[in-house]
């Protein structure tokens, strides 16, 4: 099996200034979603059992709480109001996004100790918005890049795209006397919060957040993180279990309550075969990094792995300090383990629609 020339030379991130605790987040969904007491208790008993404590939106700020988050998303005053239209929601990704995923490249930047001037290629992951000029344009001048630099825009893969964005950084990195590839993950999940009584939809409305992460890549180099390899797969028979479509009023996600079954029926062959064409079992690895869609989610890849439960403790506590940020958050969780000086192998790995399946192998150094 080949093994990657690549490494990863440093990581940031980046959250909205002010992060909103779930108890909150709770009583602004339950009189947006639920019609009757019964159905706004349950929407409370959700929020409660989702592993979050807080998270972060845009619409969010210190000065005035959730007065955005109440102007953005007013409460219906007849059942069919849906909220914002999508043209609204996207101007305001257009507004939001950029200044976040700058804070989170600047930080992976200077932990890399790396010049913007020095990125030959800039990978964008998102999706929760879109725009053209996109955001890779965005970060060509807020950074102050080239503006000859490559640019690539990886949209809509959901949680799993920062994986997505490591493959495709490491094929960039063998190109070039010396590259240097800034891969930027940036979601704003809470523009799509949705009305109405729909059970899946509330179940994304409890755990999404927003985030921004960046990973700045380069080829074989010592005293670095080395990116060996990277994995996929698509479940069969699973197109329903996880969908992101777009709506007229914002983004529209299904996540069926089989997904966590699905994970458990595939995870351990897939990563056992996989491990194995390294010379590699599931007990080398010292470190995972999975990515914590959700209490069950976590539950199931633990499971299905046979791992002790410490092993997925930073995957908790970033589910539970930021919520799910989709693709930038497997970042957090690699940005903590590098700042305790991990060392030894490290799979970290994400579930997005399809069922798909992500993987890459790191040995930290």
């Amino acid at each position: 099996m080949t093994t990657l020339q690549a490494s990863i030379l440093g990581l940031g991130v980046a959250s909205p200034p002010a992060l909103t605790r779930q108890e909150t987040a709770a009583t602004l969904a339950q009189v947006r979603c639920g019609d009757t007491p019964r159905q706004q208790a349950w929407v409370r008993r959700l929020y409660r059992h989702s592993g979050i404590q807080r998270r972060g939106s845009v619409l969010v700020d210190a000065e005035q709480g959730t007065a955005g988050f109440e102007a953005f998303f007013p409460v219906p005053q007849t059942p069919d109001e849906r909220g914002p239209t999508t043209a609204s929601r996207l101007q305001r990704y257009e507004r939001e996004a950029p200044p976040l995923a700058e804070a989170a490249c600047r930080r992976a930047l200077a932990n890399a100790t790396i010049d913007p001037g020095e990125i030959t290629h800039l990978v964008c992951v998102s999706c929760t918005g879109m725009m053209a000029p996109g955001l890779d344009a965005h970060l060509v001048e807020r950074l102050g890049l080239s503006v000859d630099i490559g640019r690539l825009h990886l949209g809509f893969m959901g949680c799993h795209g920062a994986l997505n964005g490591l493959r495709t950084a490491s094929a960039l990195a063998q190109m070039g006397a010396r590259p240097r590839v800034l891969v930027c993950c940036v979601e704003l999940c809470s523009l799509h919060f949705q009305y109405g009584w729909d059970a899946q939809r509330i179940v994304a409305n409890g755990l999404f957040a927003d985030g921004a992460g960046a990973v700045v890549v380069g080829g074989a180099s010592e005293n670095a993180w080395r990116l060996v390899d990277t994995a996929s797969r698509l479940t069969s028979g699973s197109a329903d279990a996880m969908t992101w479509r777009i709506g007229d009023h914002g983004f529209e996600m299904t996540l069926s309550s089989a997904v966590p079954k699905l994970i458990r029926g595939t995870l351990a062959a897939w990563v056992e075969q996989w491990l194995a064409g390294h010379g590699m079992t599931l007990g080398d690895i010292r470190h995972w990094v999975i990515h914590p869609g959700g209490p069950e989610i976590l539950r199931a890849a633990t499971s299905a792995l046979a791992l002790p439960e410490q092993a997925a403790q930073l995957s908790a506590e970033v589910l539970a300090e930021h919520g799910n940020m989709s693709s930038p958050t497997v970042l957090f969780i690699l940005e903590r383990l590098r700042a305790q000086g991990a060392t030894g192998p490290c799979v970290t790995m994400g579930f997005g629609p399809g069922l798909s399946l992500e993987a890459a192998l790191i040995l930290c150094e």
